[in-house]
């Protein structure tokens, strides 16, 4: 097992529910460590080019709404296969379906509004947590 880095957004629908902690405990009880964190408001150029991936889709207007209408908490998360684990912990993308205990099925209100982010690749992880974060802030 490797240790690895991951990045890891609490969106709008957590932060407005005053979330942060309880989910920073799920994510820190299974066993990976937050290494780096800020809290911002994402700008529209921001969120269009995190997404940019989702361009063509019919819902990214939508998305890159929701991710700038409140505060986010963006955070480099570090441990063993992190960008797996944290996927684990995160649950499904519809909080219908994710397991018991994880961060989607006690948070999330929606799909849509399915309180947080994570890398779905180490390569993606890099980038994303470049888009957020210098080398420096990582001191965890």
């Amino acid at each position: 097992m490797a240790t690895e880095r991951t990045f890891s957004i609490l969106k709008p629908d957590a932060t407005e529910r005053n979330l942060t902690g309880a989910v920073n405990a799920v994510i820190e009880e299974a066993g990976l460590r937050i290494v780096a964190q800020r809290r911002i408001r994402m700008s529209d150029a921001q969120a269009k080019k995190f997404y940019e991936i989702h361009a063509e889709r019919p819902f990214y207007g939508e998305l890159v709404a929701f991710m700038t209408s409140g505060p986010v908490v963006v955070q480099v998360l570090e441990g063993e296969n992190a960008v797996a684990k944290y996927r684990e912990v995160m649950g499904a993308t519809n909080p219908a379906q994710a397991a018991e205990g994880t961060i989607r099925q006690k948070f999330a209100k929606s799909v849509g509004e399915n309180t947080v982010h994570g890398s779905d690749s180490l390569d993606n992880a890099a980038l994303e947590i470049k888009q957020f974060f210098d080398e420096s802030d990582i001191v965890g």
